[in-house]
């Protein structure tokens, strides 16, 4: 057990190292949100590096197993240079080493599976499976789902919060949040929204959880330590926001409105709109690579929208089509974007794009 504690440690610590900027490191361990900010007082954001890399281009078209069907989210662990795919419509988790370029796994047992999270801190990936209306628990190591968590019913997006180690999901049709406990991959809660849930993600600067709130027009968000919503945010201009990233160090947040096409920029420091840019019909899922400044947003209408980030300003690349493209993921390391497309020929493939040096 003790040689267990100091391999999550280990790990832990490699996590923070290879994607966790210095700045987060040693900030709030408890929620900071206000009725119009998700920003502690005072707080300073370091200076950001300038947006890097020119369009999109092909690197190549990898074979994925099974049937062609639809993808839904992906997950990287910055760790074992891995890449989680959700093969939603075969109810499968594909795995993939980012390094060899190579399928190296799949995971049955996943029916309708959705959101999928590394959680390498537990040796865990957790992924939902919507066909089952649970949660699933995969170990990292032998690729065996080891947890099942039930009740949830229709589990989407995933976040992990470190600190408490929990796991919290959107339960889209739940209209609710559902926090597991990562040491023992019980349920701790269920957090009524009064709405639909869209994606769920982890701010490390406001300490906080933060859920798109589609129904509602609103971003909500939750102390992961008490479980409980502690601010609402209304979106102006939005309609049925769903997806969403963040930009922890610019405390920027965009969010993807699948009603009317648009992405909003929100300053996380006065949760004002700043701007609004087309996007793709229906967008889905996006990517941020925190070092080149740059966002992915794929839509399910088969166009991957993306920007590079100047400040709190994007500047819009030429976009990329492909039926079917509506997820995507980046590598911070390389730089890569990687888009699982489900019917190329009458196979599924993996797209792996690179952007020009520029």
């Amino acid at each position: 057990m003790k040689m267990r504690s100091v391999l999550h440690v280990s790990i832990l610590s490699a996590v923070l190292a290879s994607i966790v900027p210095t700045f987060l490191v040693a900030q709030n361990t408890h929620c900071v949100a206000t009725a119009n900010s998700l920003t502690a007082a005072g707080w300073r954001a370091p200076a950001a590096p300038p947006s890097a890399g020119g369009p999109l281009r092909l690197v190549q078209d990898i074979s994925l197993p099974g049937p062609a069907n639809r993808f839904d989210y992906q997950s990287i662990d910055p760790v074992r240079r891995r890449l989680y795919i959700s093969h939603m419509n075969a109810g499968r988790v594909v795995v993939f080493d980012l390094d060899s370029s190579r399928v190296v796994g799949e995971v049955a047992g996943t029916p309708r599976v959705t959101g999928i999270w590394a959680v390498p801190a537990h040796n865990m990936i957790y992924a939902s499976a919507a066909g089952n209306h649970e949660v699933v628990g995969i170990d990292e190591q032998t690729l065996k789902i080891t947890a099942r968590v039930g009740g949830v019913r229709f589990p989407d997006g995933i976040a992990y919060a470190p600190t408490e180690h929990k796991v919290f999901v959107s339960d889209e049709s739940g209209s609710a949040d559902v926090v597991i406990d990562a040491r023992t991959n019980k349920k701790l809660s269920t957090i009524e929204l009064g709405g639909e849930a869209g994606n769920t993600h982890y701010d490390s600067v406001s300490h906080c959880i933060v859920v798109a709130v589609q129904t509602r027009n609103q971003l909500v968000a939750i102390d992961p330590a008490s479980e409980k919503i502690v601010a609402r945010y209304d979106l102006p201009g939005s309609d049925h926001p769903h997806g969403f990233t963040i930009d922890e160090a610019g405390r920027l947040a965009f969010v993807s409105c699948e009603g009317n096409g648009e992405l909003l920029v929100v300053d996380l420091r006065t949760m004002r709109v700043l701007s609004t840019q087309r996007v793709g019909d229906d967008p889905d899922v996006l990517a941020w690579d925190p070092t080149w400044r740059r966002l992915y947003v794929a839509s399910e209408s088969g166009v991957l929208s993306t920007f590079r980030v100047d400040g709190s300003t994007l500047r819009a690349l030429p976009e990329i089509r492909a039926p079917h493209a509506h997820s995507v993921s980046v590598d911070p390391r390389t730089h890569r974007a990687y888009l699982p497309l489900e019917d190329v020929a009458g196979k599924p493939v993996l797209r792996v794009m690179a952007p020009d040096a520029s």
